[in-house]
């Protein structure tokens, strides 16, 4: 698993961008919904080529899940999902945690 902590997601025109950390570093979050797939990539390589369960969460109840295609290595934190994208237009500012879950495929 991977845990990435959000400092900010910033509503864009149709889209959410902001910053996150990850293994200390930090990194552009982007949130959209506009490709078929539904799909992350990740500034670092993961030991999968199968789908992984992402969760977007917070401090309180707010939550949301769901199952993508790891699409590889970007310079961002990619996420596009129409289900992600609705839900944290719904709960803007909620966030703080997006937690990556896949299995080994080695």
């Amino acid at each position: 698993m991977l845990h990435i902590k959000i400092k900010k997601l910033d509503i864009a025109e149709s889209y959410f961008k902001g910053k996150a950390e990850l293994n200390g570093q930090e990194h552009t979050i982007n949130v959209q919904g506009h490709w078929i797939d539904k799909l992350i990539k990740l500034p670092s390589l993961i030991p999968t080529r199968d789908k992984v369960l992402i969760r977007l969460s917070g401090p309180g109840d707010a939550y949301v899940e769901d199952t993508v295609y790891f699409k590889g290595v970007s310079e961002w934190i990619e996420i596009d999902s129409q289900d992600v994208l609705h839900y944290v237009a719904d709960h803007q500012d909620k966030f703080d945690t997006l937690d990556v879950y896949f299995t080994s495929s080695e």
